[in-house]
């Protein structure tokens, strides 16, 4: 979907507060609400607009450990990938997971509550994935900059 300034606008205010009424937006945008709220509307049928999210302070439900995780699989097979997707995918303590190009094979990124949560992590679910070859982790001294907000 090719976007216009007006959408690229309605987006950076979106991602800021999607609370925004259609009123309160459109105002912002600068047009009536009914043309607004067709091209959220529009985005939303899309895909550019996937959801609506509430963000939470890990800090303050206690997630302040944040870890990355380097995988190496065994094999390079859409197999080995598949198998190992699915079980990183029902993982809720894994946030976010790229497959990469290089010595890598995917990028892990966990919030956990502390290093012990990562030893019992790395012990009963990690390292018991079979086509895990090698693992390198990275864990986080402090948070310098985590955008949610697309730079449109």
């Amino acid at each position: 979907m090719k976007l216009d300034p007006a959408q690229r606008h309605i987006l950076t205010l979106l991602q800021k507060d999607s609370t925004l009424s259609t009123q309160a937006l459109a105002d912002k945008v600068g047009m009536s609400p009914t043309p607004c709220w067709r091209r959220v509307r529009e985005m939303e049928e899309a895909g550019v607009i996937r959801g609506y999210v509430a963000l939470v302070d890990r800090h303050k439900v206690g997630l302040g450990t944040c870890v990355w995780v380097r995988v190496k699989l065994k094999q390079h097979s859409a197999d080995v990938l598949d198998r190992f997707e699915r079980v990183v995918k029902a993982c809720e303590q894994v946030v976010e997971c790229y497959e990469l190009l290089g010595e890598t094979d995917c990028l892990l990124k966990l919030y956990l509550p502390n290093l012990e949560a990562l030893s019992v992590f790395m012990h009963e679910f990690l390292l018991k994935i079979p086509e895990i070859d090698v693992t390198h982790s990275a864990v986080a001294l402090r948070e310098i900059k985590n955008e949610s907000a697309l730079p449109l």
